[in-house]
């Protein structure tokens, strides 16, 4: 996703810890939906499973990620991914958010979506192949909200309400369900522990 001139999102201000570690949940979680992670990411992760000593569901997540970081091998990954998300005509398990959707049926989300996307001068960074609903393009507009519209909680807490929230249990328990996935497994435990904490937090605005 980019900005109105078509680059890449950036971090444009120093961030209070919380927010700056939001920004960088949504920002990894993008990262690895987007496409499966390489030798250098799977083993940037798996240095931090000792770092992260919180004992609240987030926090669990993340050391189960990062335990399972310690012995993935990047190809295996690779082939997890190919094999769970993209497949040969219909993937196994869609990782196109509007498909988990029960209140809208055609295109209606997606069309929704981009509206809602355009009015915030966001747009698909150009050459992107994927729709918008695409889980990780949630995910990169809400690190943009995060970072770059920190103040605006009432903006972050509709997109997030309206995009993120409703589909993140159906998408991870269709991940977590499917005999295709390992890795991805603790992806979908960590969004999910992610959003269950984004959606508690909203909930007290």
């Amino acid at each position: 996703m980019s900005g109105p001139a078509g680059t890449p999102m950036q971090f444009v201000e120093a961030l209070p810890p919380e927010e700056a570690a939001r920004a960088n949940f949504y920002a990894l979680l993008a990262r690895l939906f987007y496409a499966p992670p390489d030798e250098p990411l799977l083993r940037s992760i798996a240095g931090t499973r000792e770092a992260d000593e919180e004992d609240g569901g987030i926090g669990r997540a993340w050391r189960e990620l990062a335990e399972a970081a310690v012995s993935a091998d990047a190809e295996a990954v690779r082939e997890e991914y190919d094999c769970a998300f993209v497949g040969t005509g219909k993937s196994p398990v869609t990782l196109y958010t509007c498909a988990y959707s029960v209140r809208y049926t055609n295109e209606a989300p997606l069309v929704e979506l981009r509206r809602e996307l355009s009015a915030l001068g966001l747009a698909k960074r150009e050459g992107a192949g994927e729709p918008e609903d695409h889980v990780a393009a949630l995910c990169e507009v809400m690190r943009h909200l995060v970072s770059e519209r920190s103040a605006d909680l009432a903006l972050q807490k509709h997109f997030f309400e309206r995009w993120m929230w409703p589909t993140a249990e159906p998408l991870c328990n269709a991940i977590q369900r499917s005999e295709l996935t390992r890795f991805y497994k603790r992806v979908a435990a960590l969004l999910l522990e992610l959003c269950t904490l984004e959606h508690a937090a909203f909930e007290m605005l």
